[in-house]
């Protein structure tokens, strides 16, 4: 639990840090790619679990704001000034992780899934290590049978920061190229299925990261 000056300190960070975040943004060209496939989960009535590595929470913030997407977050410090940011773009938390809380929170974003609304994760936090994935988005894709919806991010320029993710931070007035994946469905709740959807998750990430950086690479059409 937070103390309350930790919570104050999170309240400030959020009111000080959105606006700043929302600015940076929208000086940003955005290429987004596979939209579709959003699109088609929320037709399907099995709503979609949105899932990427932690290091570029900041793009996937921005494009996939005011949906009404369920978020876990840490309930440490960090975790949860990240969230008060991210509440103010139009998402819903809830608290857990997977070294605390995390079967509780699972079981709750299992029950939002129900009631009709995404969900999203970063796959590999929220300690690392950096870009392997954890099962829990997994297991509630078996648990759930929504979709696992992969996306990756690249900008043309941004600042890394020195954290175990290397979170970009694109550089105003740079091109951000985010492209969503295929979805990857996970059709039980085995450690055999969750093995194997983690492979399969993880390649198709790789996959949108080469095709985002295919995408920065095009000169725009005269």
């Amino acid at each position: 639990m937070l103390t309350r000056s930790q919570q104050l300190q999170t309240r400030l960070i959020a009111a000080a840090a959105s606006p700043l975040l929302g600015a940076l943004c929208r000086t940003i060209t955005w290429k987004v790619e596979g939209n579709q496939f959003y699109d088609e989960a929320v037709r399907s009535g099995r709503p979609p679990i949105i899932a990427f590595w932690h290091g570029r929470i900041l793009s996937g913030t921005w494009v996939f704001r005011n949906r009404g997407i369920v978020v876990m977050a840490s309930a440490n410090f960090d975790g949860q000034w990240i969230a008060r940011i991210i509440e103010r773009f139009g998402y819903r938390t809830v608290m857990g992780s997977t070294s605390r809380g995390g079967a509780r929170a699972l079981l709750e974003m299992k029950r939002e899934l129900e009631r009709g609304y995404p969900v999203a994760f970063t796959i590999d936090g929220p300690r690392g290590p950096a870009r392997v994935a954890q099962p829990g988005a997994l297991w509630l894709a078996g648990a759930s049978g929504s979709p696992i919806l992969p996306f990756h991010a690249e900008a043309s320029g941004f600042w890394a920061t020195r954290s175990w993710d290397s979170t970009h931070v694109p550089k105003p007035f740079s091109t951000v190229a985010l492209v969503i994946g295929e979805p990857v469905v996970i059709s039980d709740t085995t450690e055999k299925a969750i093995d194997a959807g983690r492979l399969t998750l993880e390649a198709v990430l790789g996959r949108s990261e080469e095709r985002a950086r295919q995408l920065l690479s095009q000169k725009p059409l005269s």
